[in-house]
């Protein structure tokens, strides 16, 4: 699996909004290899989508074609600033990977020097399901200098918030400081989903 996060700036939410779902409707059929996605606004009109392709190459033959070309600058003229994007060939699913049920996301971006070590925590799901049954699940995208994008799928924000007081065992909690260090919490109250 192959994820491109995309970020900007956008107060023109609603326009945003319909944009994306003309993209699902008009060209997402012919975009071969496209999986779906996840998008949302934060608190500080920062717009989030984290789009799944099952490979580079295919979001690629995507990004080049000419009517994708024509949305992206529909796209661009209704954001208040540049566009950041992430590209991750290096993509690990938390349980099933994320969850069009989910009634809460939290993208998290971070950066680690040993990206195993990240992996590997998440690879081990037992514990963290009996601890926090409200993750329906998630998706690790990391690039090659270490950088992270990580998208959790919760029930609700109620129960998410619930979830963080718990204190994690120590191994646990050791992992967690070391993951987060420095990292950006990125909060969608009202995600959506788009699927193929």
């Amino acid at each position: 699996m192959f994820i491109q996060m995309i970020q900007g700036p956008c107060t023109r939410q609603d326009e945003a909004h319909q944009l994306l779902d003309e993209w699902r409707r008009d060209l997402a059929p012919g975009a071969n290899g496209w999986l779906g996605g996840t998008y949302g606004f934060t608190d500080d009109n920062q717009l989030i989508g984290v789009v799944r392709f099952e490979s580079r190459e295919m979001a690629m033959a995507n990004s080049d074609r000419p009517e994708q070309g024509e949305w992206a600058a529909k796209m661009a003229e209704i954001m208040d600033g540049p566009m950041e994007f992430h590209d991750c060939d290096d993509v690990t699913l938390l349980f099933d990977g994320g969850s069009d049920d989910a009634g809460f996301v939290q993208i998290i971006r971070g950066k680690v020097d040993d990206p195993s070590r990240l992996k590997a925590m998440l690879a081990d799901t037992t514990q963290l399901h009996e601890m926090r049954p409200e993750i329906l699940g998630g998706t690790l995208a990391i690039e090659e200098d270490g950088s992270f994008v990580e998208t959790v799928a919760f029930t609700s924000e109620d129960a998410a918030r619930k979830g963080e007081q718990l204190e994690p065992p120590e191994d646990v909690r050791r992992e967690l400081d070391y993951a987060m260090k420095g990292a950006t919490f990125y909060d969608l109250h009202h995600p959506w989903f788009e699927s193929a």
